[in-house]
């Protein structure tokens, strides 16, 4: 193997970098903070032929108790910051959507209010085309940058075929930077509206407790997976460290001491009572190592 690059480390923990708190460690963390410096991490992970997977804020991922023999790659610095250029945002993959609805209420710009909601990055958002309160990540992304190996892509919404959670960025590009249209609106009415969906949040998904964010996705317009499994009685059902959460059935929660596999055997569980009713669920959670569902 070469050297690594600036900024590379070895046999990183990913239960830190996770809202879960659960997995094993990586056989290598990169932190590049330049678009240059992504390039050159992704170019080596290219040349050593390592698998790779991308750690916004770590909510959405669920890491393999034995590890990920791979490249854990969070993004740092410029490519985590915000600027405004009028009614467009320029932002870095690894900028927090919490920061970007921040600063866009004190700037007045409406639009991505729904942002705040969703506990991850902008760059994780637009790869899952992420939503919430009627809002999606394709009703504000003008344009993306994506790095792969060797190369880099600038795409817009028809170019990333981005969908409901979903998009085509492959499991070896990385979301570099985006830019997201918002419009000119008062900052206290922004203010006002980003405080009603918090305070929906608050009242309807568990707070004060490490979990990964929603789990499934949504069956249908109709029906929602939350609904789904609390009618198959799940809510508060638990396997060791982990219980589906009593407040929301489509959380899993982490009581202390869960592991992945706990989790797993949690997600099998609400799979197969969600079949028993004729309803077959699509996991919303990215896997990270040699974990999976069992087949049916």
């Amino acid at each position: 193997m070469t050297g690594l690059p600036d900024g590379v480390e070895r046999d990183a923990p990913i239960a830190r970098l996770t809202t879960l708190g659960t997995g094993g460690p990586a056989r290598f963390l990169a932190r590049p903070s330049t678009e240059a410096g992504l390039q050159n991490v992704l170019d080596w992970i290219g040349a050593e032929q390592l698998d790779m997977a991308v750690v916004g804020l770590g909510s959405n991922l669920l890491a393999a108790d034995a590890g990920f023999d791979g490249v854990v790659v969070k993004l740092v610095g410029e490519l985590a910051a915000v600027h405004r250029d009028g009614d467009l945002l320029r932002c870095g993959g690894g900028a927090s959507l919490a920061v970007i609805v921040r600063r866009s209420t004190d700037w007045g710009l409406a639009g991505i209010e729904f942002g705040c909601a969703i506990p991850g990055t902008v760059g994780g958002a637009v790869r899952m085309n992420a939503g919430a309160h009627g809002g999606e990540m394709r009703d504000v992304l003008v344009e993306a940058t994506v790095a792969r190996p060797g190369s880099s892509r600038h795409a817009d919404v028809g170019g990333l075929d981005l969908s409901y959670r979903h998009s085509n960025v492959a499991a070896d590009e990385v979301v570099a930077a985006a830019q997201l249209r918002l419009r000119p609106d008062d900052s206290e009415a922004v203010r006002a509206r980003v405080a009603a969906m918090q305070a929906q949040r608050k009242a309807t998904q568990p707070a004060k407790v490490r979990t990964f964010g929603s789990v499934w996705k949504n069956p249908s317009p109709e029906l929602s997976a939350g609904r789904l499994l609390e009618e198959s009685g799940l809510k508060g059902y638990a396997i060791g460290g982990a219980r589906i959460s009593p407040v929301h059935a489509n959380f899993i929660e982490n009581t202390g001491g869960a592991t992945s596999a706990d989790v797993i055997a949690l997600m099998t569980e609400a799979r197969r009572r969600a079949s028993e009713r004729g309803v077959e669920l699509q996991h919303e959670v990215q896997m990270v190592g040699p974990i999976a569902l069992p087949d049916q």
